[in-house]
């Protein structure tokens, strides 16, 4: 086990120290794990219902990132994954409690409600005016009396906004209870998990996922889902549980919702974006007309990798309590107007260094020497993020095949009739397609190797623009030979062309100088970042230069003999 923790046992209170250090208007109850607004009392003497929920700790930023005027009043943490204590939740309620009385948002598992339903009890015993609302969003598992019940999961985030809202504006207990309880039931949650998570205290994993399987439907404590199922498309994925949810909570075209995409704890939010969009385009697709749309860390399991979604069927008055303004510090920014559409704007005109003419119809002793290369490229893409993939951060093979495809589709359209021409309209194109730093390496080395032979097509020219272009990479980049970069192939095979040696004496000098690579410690580029760990494999930047170099040579090759 792996985490930034100092004991197991004070992971809680040391937790809720750290958010309020950063939340000043976040305090914490005394010898209690509760976080509270720190004008609770204030808040309550003016008349205001006080809104309390919470639960086991390890659902970050759930629970008391949700503390903040117009959203909740305070949040009780028990230990992780572990309902809070009976008598913490009393204290808290005693603490925030006034004239209007308290309103308790509870997730429907067992332990949270019976504790948060015996305070309840023993704090209306002592004249507390307290209401519950339980909220069971997790349209995974079946109802009905001989069945645990479903489960309170991400949807109840919006519970909380809803109330707190509410709350704010000086609504009764009644009146918050009514669109509190209203709200939960017009949710639908339901997640997949593609790992699973470690509670600290237990040290090992909950459950066990091959290397290709996830779990649908499951709870936020690790618990298992209704199926084990394998890795699909995220698209896949997005069908599947919107289905449920949509079939499960009744909602036909032309209903008005708004979408959470929560990430369960270890999900990238580029992964998150790319299931927005597919619910996005899904919602569209059904009729629904989507208001709103969030995406991030609302309500987690710990590390575990994974999402869920939820849907909440929406009118004005609840989309209102939805924008209404919340100092809470783990509620988003407000979104302003209607959501589901995405503003394209054309980008500006640039004048381009492909110059105009007639398209490129007849093949060339140069294009066919660029199909080639375009060719090994793409064959090589295996090879070459492999090797990046040890030594870098693997994308260089992917890189280089993306611009050889780029390169097959545009260089019909490199015009002007001259080798320059031609030249010039690769470097846009990889300046383009490559991205990273492959894309302005080898645009400044085409176009500098264009300036050449646009004086000189003949063979010298040639010769000299190889050397003329390993000189731009290395004023671009700032590396020379012996820096483990491609420049180690590059230089070598030029100096040997412009003293008049064959291609296939230049390539051997590429490759000898690919192979020194491995002896070296990086100096410039990804590899630089690993010091003596890089050395023993060879670096592919300059293995991609023996690679096309070979390609050019067996293109001129077959022009030989087919002439």
């Amino acid at each position: 086990m792996k985490k930034l923790i100092n004991a197991a046992r004070d992971v809680v209170p040391e937790m809720l120290e750290g958010l309020a250090l950063a939340h000043p208007d976040i305090a914490l109850l005394a010898d209690a794990n509760v976080a509270l607004r720190a004008d609770a009392r204030a808040h309550a003497e003016h008349g205001r219902v006080a809104v309390i929920s919470g639960g086991g700790a390890g659902h970050e930023p759930a629970h008391a990132g949700y503390v903040g005027a117009g959203m909740l009043t305070a949040a009780v943490s028990g230990d992780v994954f572990t309902s809070p204590s009976t008598d913490t939740i009393l204290a808290a309620i005693r603490t925030v409690a006034g004239p209007a009385g308290v309103l308790l948002v509870v997730k429907s598992y067992t332990g949270d409600r019976l504790n948060f339903g015996l305070a309840a009890e023993l704090a209306r015993a002592e004249g507390i005016a307290v209401e519950t609302v339980v909220v069971a969003d997790d349209v995974a598992l079946a109802t009905g009396d001989d069945t645990a019940g479903r489960r309170g999961i991400a949807g109840t985030v919006f519970v909380h906004k809803i109330a707190g809202a509410a709350a704010e504006t000086g609504a009764t207990l009644a009146e918050v209870t009514a669109e509190a309880e209203a709200a939960a039931r017009a949710i639908g949650t339901m997640g997949v998990a593609l790992t699973p998570c470690t509670v600290p205290a237990a040290g090992r994993p909950g459950f066990e996922l091959g290397e290709d399987e996830v779990e649908l439907g499951l709870g936020i404590h690790g618990e298992a889902g209704v199926r084990r199922d394998k890795i699909a498309p995220a698209d896949d994925f997005v069908t599947e549980l919107l289905d449920r949810i949509v079939a499960e909570t009744g909602l036909a075209a032309g209903d008005r919702v708004v979408l959470l995409v929560n990430n369960l704890g270890g999900t990238p939010t580029m992964e998150l974006d790319i299931v927005l969009r597919g619910a996005v385009r899904y919602l569209a697709s059904r009729g629904l007309v989507l208001e709103r749309a969030w995406r991030g860390s609302f309500l987690t399991a710990l590390e575990m990798a994974g999402m869920s979604l939820s849907l909440l069927r929406v009118d004005d008055a609840r989309l209102a309590r939805l924008d209404a303004a919340t100092s809470a510090p783990a509620w988003p920014t407000p979104v302003v107007g209607r959501v589901g559409r995405v503003t394209v704007l054309p980008a500006a005109p640039a004048p381009g260094n492909i110059e105009a003419g007639t398209p490129l119809t007849e093949p060339t002793p140069l294009t066919r020497a660029i199909d080639a290369v375009c060719a090994a490229l793409t064959d090589a893409e295996p090879h070459l993020t492999e090797l990046d993939r040890i030594v870098g951060d693997g994308d260089l093979g992917i890189s280089l095949a993306r611009g050889a495809e780029a390169i097959g589709s545009e260089l019909p359209g490199y015009g002007g009739g001259t080798p320059a021409a031609v030249l010039r309209g690769l470097a846009d194109t990889v300046r383009r397609a490559l991205g990273g730093t492959s894309g302005p390496l080898y645009s400044v080395l085409l176009l500098r190797a264009a300036t050449v032979v646009a004086q000189d097509t003949g063979p010298r020219g040639w010769r000299e623009a190889l050397v003329a272009g390993a000189r731009a990479i290395g004023e671009l980049g700032g590396a020379q030979v012996g820096d483990r970069t491609m420049l180690d192939a590059l230089v070598p095979a030029g100096e040997v062309l412009a003293g008049g040696a064959s291609l296939a004496e230049a390539i051997d000098a590429a490759v000898a100088g690919t192979e020194a690579t491995a002896g070296h410690s990086a100096r410039r580029g990804r590899s630089s970042y690993l010091g003596d760990r890089a050395i023993g494999t060879v670096d592919p930047g300059a293995e991609a230069v023996v690679i096309w170099l070979r390609a050019i040579a067996d293109s001129l090759d077959a022009e030989e003999e087919n002439a």
